[in-house]
Parts: structure tokens; C-alpha cells; sequence
């Protein structure tokens, strides 16, 4: 796997690490219970720090699932 996508996942196991390593690429809103909104800043946070971009707050709504966050960055030419 690309180091960028291992770091992905890095980002999401720090900020849930209840997941199993193989559970991070299907994680999302509607599969994981500690999602909330709090989980949700601090993952922008640690997403915008590991990959150096600023994510406004109008995409934080998208931003539901692991899915959805590695196609926002591949959008922002950071490819994973």
C-alpha cells in the first residue's frame, strides 16, 4: 500500500482506536458509536496536521467515513 494511505489510517486509529487495523477502510458515522461530532474535529485536526492542507468547516459533514475522507484528500491532489 502507498505510505500515504497507511498514514490515512494512521489518522483514523489515533483518533479511534477501538478499530482493529482492518476495520479502519469501513469505518464510517453509521459503524462506529464513538463517531461523534467531537471525533469528527479532532480527526480534521489530525488529518490537516499529517497532511499539511486546511479542511473548511462547510466539508466537515462530508467527512463521514473513511471512504469519504480518502476521496476528499485524492481530490486534493493528495493521492492514496
Amino acid at each position: 500500500m502507498p505510505e500515504k494511505y497507511e498514514r490515512l489510517v494512521w489518522c483514523f486509529a489515533s483518533v479511534f482506536p477501538m478499530l482493529a487495523h482492518n476495520q479502519v477502510p469501513t469505518a464510517s458515522v453509521h459503524s462506529v458509536p464513538a463517531w461523534d461530532s467531537l471525533r469528527t474535529v479532532t480527526l480534521v485536526a489530525v488529518l490537516e496536521q499529517e497532511f499539511g492542507l486546511e479542511i473548511g468547516v462547510s466539508d466537515f459533514e462530508d467527512l463521514d467515513s473513511f471512504e469519504a475522507v480518502r476521496k476528499y484528500l485524492s481530490e486534493r491532489r493528495i493521492d492514496l
